[in-house]
């Protein structure tokens, strides 16, 4: 989807007319590859960013009456839906509104929102950080906000709570770095990559809930106290040795600590046969490790590889043998250009 050019500069951005101001924002997927659920209680996580799939929004200010999002198109790979905006998804409507309201106070403006997602929503890929990430930039360039990262941020993070109920941020952050992300506590930084790694993405194509397997791990952890410190526990290490593994570049220490990881998500119940199934054609096909990524109950495994070669032939193989999909993306040396 093509946004319109820009109207020309003025004095005042919001006196021109509305039909000739537009805005575009683009954001990406991401892949968990160790901490999913930990990161929810303040343990470390570490996320790669998917830059092969993206969501972009165009937003334009619409001539017709109204206030807030009044229009709506959304086209993924399998079709186009269109209408009002009492049809887009509710927290991408109070996204909208929260951002005329905070940033064009007493002012009655109507927005009209064009999603492009390239993203399979259910599949703990991060697609609805990534479309509201994608259409907070839309709307950052429409009004000419020039927001600053923790800005887009904070207003990323209102629209995952309102999605999945209890977010950690780290999908709001990943879908808009083009790096590794660790986040622990709340706090992001740069892990340091000694090597650089590629990892396939291979979709099972049985789509999950964020929502509910967050919702399944809470139950446990209040029916069972005791696994919850457990989990954080040996979370908390396994992150901390792949942490140590990328910086030492020791891809094979890393791809054990992503194949425990994946166990230990298993005794939480948070696999599939389908799952398990793609983590073991990977080990059996020349992958270092490899584990379900994201919520669990469904979506993706992630399976780490040390050549693009050994990537392409893996991503083949789990083609062969069942993936929906499958998509490739690197992990770069600390310091190299994307």
């Amino acid at each position: 989807m093509t946004a319109e050019p820009h109207a020309p500069p003025t004095s005042n951005p919001c006196a021109a007319p509305a039909a000739a101001r537009t805005g575009s924002g683009r954001a990406h997927a991401k892949a968990i590859l160790l901490g999913e659920h930990a990161v929810v209680y303040g343990a470390p996580a570490l996320a790669l960013p998917i830059p092969g799939l993206s969501c972009t929004t165009s937003a334009v200010l619409s001539a017709q009456p109204g206030h807030g999002l009044t229009g709506y198109r959304h086209r993924t790979p399998a079709g186009v839906a269109s209408g009002i905006g009492a049809q887009a998804p509710k927290a991408l409507r109070h996204l909208v509104e929260t951002m005329l309201e905070r940033f064009r106070p007493g002012e009655e403006l109507a927005v009209e929102l064009a999603l492009d997602n390239g993203i399979p929503v259910g599949r703990g890929l991060g697609a609805s950080a990534a479309c509201a990430r994608a259409t907070v930039n839309a709307l950052d360039d429409l009004l000419r906000l020039d927001l600053c990262a923790n800005d887009v941020f904070d207003l990323v993070q209102l629209a995952e709570t309102q999605t999945h109920g209890r977010s950690s941020g780290i999908d709001a952050w990943a879908t808009g770095s083009n790096r590794p992300v660790l986040m622990t506590s709340g706090k992001v930084s740069d892990p340091t990559v000694a090597t650089a790694a590629w990892v396939v993405v291979a979709d099972t194509g049985e789509t999950g809930s964020t929502k509910n397997a967050v919702a399944l791990v809470r139950e446990t952890f209040r029916l069972y106290p005791d696994r919850r410190a457990d989990f954080l526990s040996r979370s908390g290490t396994l992150t901390a040795a792949a942490l140590g593994a990328l910086d030492d570049g020791r891809l094979d220490v890393l791809g054990r600590q992503l194949t425990a990881n994946h166990r230990l998500l298993v005794s939480l119940g948070l696999s599939t046969p389908a799952l398990d199934r793609l983590v073991d054609v990977a080990l059996r096909h020349g992958a270092l490790g490899a584990k379900l990524s994201g919520g669990g109950m469904g979506g993706c495994v992630i399976a780490l590889t040390g050549t693009p070669q050994a990537a392409a032939r893996l991503a083949t193989e789990l083609a062969r043998q069942g993936a929906r999909e499958t998509w490739t993306a690197s992990i770069d040396e600390q310091g190299d250009d994307d």
